[in-house]
């Protein structure tokens, strides 16, 4: 079992920045691959970024943050971030960080979700 919070989302104005942290805690964070998700209201959920577990992290992003959006991970204090710039009204969302075991496809551990709104 591995729990999980985000924190770090707000309001911001249009081409703003925020940084979202999810902590875990629970089982050996190193087990994980990580990802960072939203849902906006009346859309389906998406990955936009994702990181595998170790050193040499290979990383994942969707086409729609390629470019503004890092994700990064601190495996000494169990933490992974999501560095958001140039942010759009279009990325408001509640966003959520998920964790995948290394041998499952798919994640199964999901935090709480955080609020970002993007106004124009």
């Amino acid at each position: 079992q591995v729990q999980l919070v985000e924190s770090g989302g707000g309001l911001v104005q249009s081409g703003g920045s925020l940084r979202l942290s999810c902590a875990a805690s629970g089982r050996t964070f190193t087990n994980y691959a990580l990802g960072w998700f939203r849902q906006a209201p009346g859309k389906e959920r998406e990955l936009l970024a994702a990181i595998s577990r170790r050193s040499g992290y290979s990383t994942y992003y969707a086409d729609s943050v390629k470019g503004r959006f890092t994700i990064s991970r601190d495996n000494a204090k169990n933490m992974v971030y999501l560095q958001m710039n140039s942010l759009k009204p279009e990325d408001t969302a509640v966003y959520y960080c998920a964790a995948r075991p290394s041998r499952r496809n798919e994640y199964i551990y999901w935090g709480q979700g955080t609020q970002v709104t993007v106004s124009s």
